[in-house]
């Protein structure tokens, strides 16, 4: 359409505004170059510009009948085009191609003066306060300034600043800090850092704190504005404003609390100036606040929702065919509102492009927009002086109407999400004033629930307790368990414990937050604020058995009673082979309790676990028809909601199983839900929360008792009162690596966690599908199979091997007794034959549970190892001085003494346990240790003399490792025993990057495949109607996305050598540190680490750095020979804070997009007098690093006193140090699956 107005233009001689010209993609606008120099241009049809001057002397040499049968057309003199953009790079955009920016005269309009914008403002708003303009305008320009830039502050509205001083004009009472607020949202805009550089700014200029207590008096409507009358702080104002045509009521059922009342106030009054965006976090309230605030003015909404894909032409207007074939286009529902002077709701304008917004800025700063059939809309009192010269016949004729006064666009969008980029950019805004909607205090929500439901059950209170604790956390993990627990989600915890008491916290909580799929480390981390706050798992319905049963008319599951659905669509109504067992009978009466109430479902779980079976079995039973309807990779907005066919060159909308169910009141089922891409199941929001949506045909989807559907208006289908949606998707994060649909849309359904069957009711299932099969073996393979569950949830394997799998190895055996167990499981397990871990562990497990499989497997030799036992006693001898000691060729243990080398319990030589000595040395024997007080009593000359010794033997021990031959069989002790945690990692780090790597579809292609969305485009002869896949091209100008860093400090302090031979401390740490090593090898543009030390010599000794990892096993093994002999040889003493803080100081420092610490200390604080405190400060210095600690040994009990004191989900205990390795593998994992 950009080539038919260039072409208009330059016809007519008028001047063609490109606007934006920095959003054009690359090789478009160079087609206007030849137009832009020469005013020569190709047209499609045939035609071909040429300049007034040829054209004329052309005309004056053979005529103008001659000339037009040449199909040349005459480009106007009068003819000039102005680009509108901004400068690339400094804002996202495409910078101007050479040869097109060469034919463009520059100029640059920069932001006007403090001065200029001073007078101006005095002189539109004389009554405005003085004081308050001159301080607004001063923070303005403090934010636009070079040093505030530095900060990478966005850039500050300016064109926005006339519309809060007509505010502060307006309502007296206004401050400041209300005018910054509503222009520049910091709290949801800027990390932590931005918002204190923007506070240290504002401190400056001594800004008072946010108004509050605006009480609205009345709002009186009339026909084209409503009186609205607020006060606060003793000030009232009387203000008109404009509305709609409905009359002016309240909604039913509204609680309201202080904070929404006065949110409330406060969107009236932006309402009075312009357009407003309310931003907060899914679930506080935005769409209740904006359908309150439409409904008390008398406004009819028009809710959009927008999704990624949306294109501006979506947004306005759309193609669409007549009867006879002919197209038209048709307008959008926005445009709609513009011209009806209804409220637009933009709903979700943190998910679509920044480009397709900006067609939105004439419609919101001049009301102004020109539309894809040549209509062009501008404002009202713009339109009625052109009516009064031209005449309102001749605008109408020219397609020219008014935007009506009363319209307004209301967008709500969420806060920027972390590890992503920004939507709220310096463009956007520019658009709107805004508004920060808080989640609900405690006190608010607890108040709305006791006024909506009555006699509510204290497991409610505990709930929203728990939901308050997670809000207030600064821990990323918690916060991002928080959002599962919103207020929606709260009100339909109440509504349930209401009807079912029975109900206990933890399950409540658990099923809301859906624990059960958590990665380990978040699962831990909420297991352990439900344990600080009591809520422990009750066990009063564990044992209890329930049945399902008929009673004429009823259904009974458990103590559930509902009504049978009577039909006539039986066809449409499941009927299948189910087997009742006490787990899934459990389940189908949670469900069935759901649904009576209402409520849209959404069931969680691993495929194979009969997630399609429970639904179709509670259909059943209920004698619900059901539409069923199957998401993919490719799935729209449009194929989702209609069905495009083109017949008789007449384009054709078939109703989709989603408006089928809508219309006749059928359960949709939605299945394989997290396959789709979230910004096109998003457009499900508005119909599950409010029972709206507009269909790609313009048809609406409206709630029941719509005054629409009363009045017969076409295009409406109203929503059958009987319509449920279910929707299945599979558990989110790896393996499934799916997108996160219950991040995204959770809250707004009822969720079940659905597991495999537990073992006793797995037996009941395997045994119904099996009657032949020998029990014995079933019951080896539900153990087998429980086994490898366990292990893929603490990701030793890597596939979650399910019921399906088991019932089917059953069934095998059923069918074809003749066949041996081998075979049948072969069918299952033929899949991992040729992964040599999956393989090892499948033997493994297998044989343990004596199930015969064809699988090779060498056997290895694990020997336990010794217990030692330390006996204290005083030695009582004094030093002479430090030496090394003679060496015994025989190797026999000394005690005491100071004359052999390799002693325990000795003075002088080097040895263990003793004192005096140069350095540590281990011969291997009993360890004999003297008190830290006989230690301590060590003279000073005799200190700094072991050390002397100690430091020459440490740098003769560097030059032999560095000068040794690469020892294969010593590094393989340590990579062996890591193996299995190496290729799970190195696994899912693999999945995580091909994921980060699949190709999007590009649209608008002239070849490919066919685009569903632009049928009628190309019945029209569009040639561009085509999309492929293609790898996603970063934007230009956008911020490049940081590997993450990773910092692991191992604890290389005495203690370790000391104890290493009581607990294998050292040994297991190196192997951890092998693992981090081995995992992370050729991953270095994903994730860059180093490792460094601590002991009771420094508190960052580098043995790995980020720049030059270790590239093989040699480098490998130097490594950990280093920190073996640092360990060794090192001085007595403990860094363990010290080095917390500067690992994470250091990381900060680096401006990485994701920064995570891993501490190993030994736990032996308090013998230095170090408080749990210290380390918690440490750990949280600074709120951009993750930062856990791992206790690696323990005085007693000081690692688990320790744990409790530290921050729920950032401390470990590993007195098993094989569990080393996993514990690291756990925080490693969750850090990898949080941003993707």
């Amino acid at each position: 359409m950009m080539r038919v107005r260039s072409v208009k233009a330059a016809l007519e001689g008028r001047i063609l505004v490109l606007d934006g010209i920095e959003k054009a993609e690359r090789n478009v606008l160079p087609v206007l170059n030849n137009l832009l120099e020469n005013r020569e241009m190709h047209l499609e049809d045939g035609r071909f510009l040429i300049p007034a001057e040829r054209y004329d002397k052309l005309v004056k040499e053979h005529g103008e009948d001659e000339v037009k049968r040449w199909n040349l057309a005459r480009v106007s003199e009068n003819f000039r085009v102005i680009a509108l953009g901004l400068p690339v790079p400094g804002y996202l955009g495409n910078p101007l191609d050479p040869p097109l920016r060469s034919r463009f005269q520059a100029r640059d309009i920069p932001p006007p003066t403090y001065q200029d914008l001073s007078s101006a403002l005095q002189s539109a708003f004389p009554t405005a306060p003085r004081d308050k303009v001159q301080n607004l305008l001063s923070c303005a320009y403090a934010l636009i300034s070079p040093e505030a830039s530095t900060l990478g502050l966005p850039d500050f509205p300016l064109e926005n600043i006339p519309r809060v001083i007509k505010l502060m004009e307006l309502y007296p009472w206004l401050n400041v800090q209300d005018a910054l607020g509503r222009l520049y949202p910091k709290d949801y805009m800027l990390n932590s850092e931005g918002v204190k550089s923007l506070d240290s700014i504002l401190d400056t200029f001594r800004i008072t704190p946010k108004t509050i207590g605006t009480k609205l008096s009345s709002i009186q409507c009339s026909a084209s504005s409503a009186t609205v009358k607020m006060g606060s702080k003793g000030l009232e104002a009387s203000v008109q404003v404009p509305c709609g045509v409905l009359p002016s009521t309240d909604l039913d059922n509204f609680v309201k609390t202080p904070y929404q009342e006065d949110f409330l106030a406060e969107l009236i009054q932006s309402h009075s100036v312009g357009d407003i965006c309310v931003v907060g976090p899914r679930g506080c309230g935005k769409s209740s606040v904006v359908r309150r605030l439409a409904s008390l003015l008398g406004y009819s909404c028009e809710p959009i929702v927008l999704y990624q894909d949306m294109t501006s032409r979506d947004l306005i207007q759309q193609r669409a065919t007549h009867e006879n074939g002919d197209t038209y286009w048709k307008n959008s529902p926005l445009i709609n509102a513009a011209l009806e002077g209804k409220m637009a709701v933009l709903d979700g304008l943190h998910r679509v492009h920044p480009s397709t917004v900006s067609i939105l800025h004439r419609l919101v700063h001049d009301r102004e927009i020109q539309l894809h059939d040549g209509t062009r809309l501008i404002r009202k009192d713009r339109y009625d002086k052109l009516a009064q010269v031209c005449g309102e016949s001749t605008l109408k004729k020219n397609r020219v109407f008014p935007v009506h006064p009363s319209f307004r666009i209301v967008a709500l969008a969420e806060p920027n999400a972390l590890n992503s980029a920004p939507w709220l950019t310096p463009e956007m805004l520019s658009l709107f004033i805004y508004h920060e909607m808080k989640p609900l205090s405690k006190e608010e929500e607890s108040h709305i629930i006791s006024s909506m439901f009555k006699d509510i059950p204290r497991a409610v209170w505990s709930v929203m307790e728990i939901s308050h604790t997670l809000r207030k956390a600064k821990d990323p993990i918690l916060l991002s368990i928080a959002s599962s627990l919103s207020t929606r989600q709260l009100l339909r915890i109440a509504r349930r414990c209401k009807y079912n008491k029975d109900i206990d916290p933890h399950s409540i909580i658990n099923r809301a937050c859906m624990s059960k799929f958590l990665p380990p480390l978040a699962k831990q981390t909420l297991d352990t604020v439900l344990l600080r706050a009591g809520i422990v798992e009750s066990e009063e319905n564990a044992g209890k058995l329930k049945t399902v049963k008929y009673e004429g008319s009823e259904l009974t599951i458990g103590d559930t009673v509902a009504q049978i659905n009577q039909t006539s669509a039986t066809s449409k109504v499941p009927d299948i082979l189910f087997y009742d067992v006490p787990q899934h009978i459990g389940l189908l009466e949670r469900m069935l309790q759901d649904f009576l109430l209402k409520e849209h479902l959404l069931l969680v779980g691993n495929q194979g676990v009969g997630k399609n079976k429970l639904v179709d079995k509670l259909l059943q039973l209920l004698n619900c028809p059901r539409e069923y309807i199957q998401l993919h990779r490719d799935t729209t907005v449009q194929s989702l909601t209609l069905q495009p066919t083109v017949k008789g060159g007449i384009v054709l909308y078939e109703d989709s199983p989603l408006v089928i169910a809508i219309k006749n009141g059928y359960v949709l089922v939605v299945d394989e839900a997290d396959k789709a891409p979230t910004h096109v199941t998003c457009i499900l929001k508005t119909l599950v929360e409010n029972g709206e949506m507009i269909l790609s045909d313009g048809r609406r989807i409206v709630p029941q008792d719509d005054p629409r559907v009363a009045l017969g208006v076409a295009g409406i289908i109203p929503m059958h009162p009987d319509f449920r949606m279910i929707v299945l998707a599979n558990r989110p994060g790896f393996p499934f690596l799916g997108n996160d649909f219950f991040g995204e849309l959770g809250d707004l359904f009822s969720c079940h966690a659905v597991d495999n069957p537990s073992r006793d009711s797995e037996l009941v299932l395997l045994r119904k599908y099996g009657p032949d099969v020998p029990l014995d073996i079933i019951d080896k393979l539900v153990g087998a199979f429980g086994r490898l569950r366990s292990m893929a949830d603490q990701g030793l394997v890597t596939y979650p091997y399910s019921t399906r799998e088991l019932v089917n190895i059953v069934k095998h055996l059923q069918k074809f007794p003749e066949d041996d167990i081998s075979n049948a499981v072969s069918n299952v397990f033929d899949f991992d034959r040729y992964s040599k871990e999956a393989r090892e562990v499948l033997f493994e497990v297998l044989s343990d549970y004596k199930i015969p499989i064809a699988m090779t497997q060498e056997e290895k030799v694990k020997g336990r190892k010794k217990i030692q036992m330390t006996i204290e006693r005083d030695s009582g001898k004094d030093m002479s001085g430090p030496k090394f000691g003679k060496v015994d060729d025989k190797n026999e243990p000394h005690v005491g003494g100071n004359t052999w080398a390799g002693g325990t319990g000795g003075r002088d030589t080097a040895g263990l346990g003793g004192k005096g000595g140069p350095f540590r040395l281990d011969a291997g024997h009993d360890v004999h240790q003297i008190s830290d007080a006989e230690k301590a009593a060590v003279p000073e000359h005799i200190r700094k003399a072991a050390r002397e010794m100690g430091l020459k033997a440490f740098k003769a021990k560097l030059e032999e490792i560095k000068m040794s031959e690469y020892d294969a069989s010593l590094y393989e002790q340590f990579s062996n025993a890591v193996a299995k945690q190496v290729q799970a990692m190195r696994v899912l780090l693999g999945n995580l990057q091909s994921k980060s790597k699949e190709r999007q579809w590009q649209k608008h292609q002239t070849s490919g495949e066919l685009d569903d969305t632009k049928l009628i485009e190309g019945v029209t002869g569009e040639r561009a109607i085509y999309k492929k896949r293609t790898d996603n091209q970063p934007e230009i100008g956008a911020p490049q996305m940081k590997p993450k860093r990773l910092k692991l400090v191992v604890d290389v302090s005495g203690s370790m050598y000391r104890f290493n031979g009581y607990d294998g401390r050292l040994e297991r740490q190196l192997e951890a540190v092998v693992m981090v090593m081995e995992s992370f090898e050729g991953y270095d543009t994903k994730i860059q680490y180093d490792i460094v030390g601590h002991s009771g010599e420094a508190r960052s000794i580098k043995f790995v750095d980020k720049a030059n990892p270790p590239k093989n096993n040699k480098q490998r093994l130097e490594s950990i020979r280093t920190m073996h002999a640092h360990s060794q040889f090192c001085m007595a003493g403990d860094y363990t804070v010290e080095a917390v803080e500067d690992a994470v100081k250091s990381l900060a420092k680096e401006n990485c997009d994701e920064g995570v610490v891993v501490i190993l200390s030994d736990a032996n604080l308090s013998r230095y007098a170090i408080q749990p405190k210290e380390l918690s400060q440490a750990m949280s210095c600074d709120n951009r690093v993750e930062a856990f600690v791992i206790f690696i040994g323990s005085l007693g009990d000081e690692a688990v006193r320790l744990v409790s004191s530290l921050p729920a989900g950032k401390a470990f205990t590993c007195m098993d140090l094989s569990n080393l390795p996993h514990i690291l593998q756990t925080i490693f994992t969750t850090s990898m699956l949080k941003s993707n």
